[in-house]
């Protein structure tokens, strides 16, 4: 047996393109790569946005309009890393518009999707001081790379 992928599979009730062009825009290498519509006698409304097939960051990734039957919660999250404050500040601010903040650079945006926007550099820093750095994480809302690293000097 061979699998050629994994994709995650996002579960939205209505927004499912509206969240999808909204990443699309936010991260580079990222496009729409088709959309399917729901058909006749199909659980969803016909012609209604069914699935969108999706690149983000250069990962693939598949959006469903399929009701309110699920929610997307914390429990699965999308992992970000930026290399320097400014991308940091930029994915937070446009994540966070519409969305709720939490701890440790979490932010749960518009459409109920989870995003953590973390320091491309954070594995080094754990290797260095992991108490230390994890001690200064947990002080934070949005990720300070600067704090991050003092932390561990």
């Amino acid at each position: 047996m061979t699998i050629q992928s994994v994709t995650p599979f996002l579960w939205f009730d209505s927004q499912a393109e509206d969240a999808a062009k909204f990443y699309a825009a936010l991260f580079p290498d990222s496009r729409i790569l088709q959309v399917s519509h729901y058909g006749k006698n199909m659980p969803g409304p016909e012609g209604a946005v069914m699935v969108v097939d999706a690149q983000i960051a250069g990962q693939r990734v598949q959006l469903m309009n399929g009701g309110p039957s699920f929610t997307l919660n914390m429990a699965f999250s999308l992992m970000v890393a930026c290399e320097d404050q400014a991308e940091i500040d930029r994915l937070w601010a446009a994540l966070l518009e519409g969305g709720q903040a939490h701890a440790c650079g979490w932010v749960t945006d518009r459409f109920g999707l989870t995003w953590q926007i973390n320091y491309a550099g954070w594995p080094a820093l754990l290797e260095k001081n992991a108490q230390k750095a994890m001690e200064a994480m947990m002080t934070m809302i949005k990720i300070d790379i600067q704090a991050l690293k003092d932390a561990v000097a």
